[in-house]
């Protein structure tokens, strides 16, 4: 999984991007179509599929030192109100107009090496944050491919980890700018059309559009313990 990005004449260099999820055995990366609902807090709960659970948070601490999110996800999980953590090391990028409240940006601040925040709201409370680790890259509109490429060239990102949602996850994989896909599988089935996958988005309308599927080659597939599976692809199309 050490492939570097194909690099376009004239293109700023920018990270190597892995795509890393924890999805049940039916591609869903979330119990449900609400936010009341989230695999990090039903999956310990659940009989046959807890046991194994442990295995993705190990292999999530031996990922890349950089760590891409969205605030959306990260308020879901509950950074806006949990204790505050000690330092990891590791920096994070978290993409959010209006998720994260003041203690989420702490939260962060304090987590990280480095915190970057990718927004477009000029009111974001980050904006009003003291702490010396925090950096803002304000963009009007999202644009994938110049975020990656500062923060190659300004924040010497090198490698970096993507645990977005799957709208955002979309927004990646149709700019092409994906190099690996990393999966965890849970024994589960989840089910619902409307439930959360690792890509989302708007879906393809015309055979004119194939080019943006990501078509990937299997690198390792890996039998866990208590029925888990772990799926490692490169990105070849």
């Amino acid at each position: 999984m050490k492939n570097r990005p194909k690099e376009a004449p004239g293109r700023k260099k920018r990270p190597v991007t892995t795509l890393f999820l924890l999805v049940s055995a039916d591609g869903k990366i979330s119990t449900g179509a609400t936010d009341a609902l989230d695999v990090d807090r039903d999956f310990p709960a659940i009989s046959g599929v807890k046991e194994g659970l442990h295995q993705y948070y190990e292999i999530e601490r031996k990922t890349d030192l950089w760590s891409l999110n969205s605030g959306r996800v990260q308020a879901k999980v509950g950074v806006n109100e949990r204790p505050f953590p000690a330092p990891c090391g590791v920096s994070f990028v978290v993409i959010d107009n209006t998720h994260l409240n003041s203690h989420g940006v702490e939260y962060f601040s304090r987590l990280a090496k480095r915190f970057v925040l990718v927004t477009s709201n000029r009111e974001h409370p980050a904006y009003q944050t003291s702490f010396g680790n925090v950096h803002i890259i304000y963009q009007q509109t999202l644009d994938p491919a110049a975020l990656l490429e500062r923060l190659y060239e300004e924040h010497g990102c090198e490698r970096i980890t993507i645990q977005c949602g799957g709208t955002l996850n979309a927004v990646f994989l149709r700019a092409k700018l994906l190099d690996a896909v990393d999966l965890v599988v849970a024994p589960v089935l989840v089910g619902g059309k409307d439930t959360a996958t690792p890509v989302d988005g708007p879906s393809l309308c015309s055979p004119d559009e194939l080019g943006k599927l990501g078509v990937l080659q299997l690198e390792k597939c890996t039998a866990l313990k208590d029925s888990y599976v772990r799926l490692r692809y490169k990105v070849v199309g």
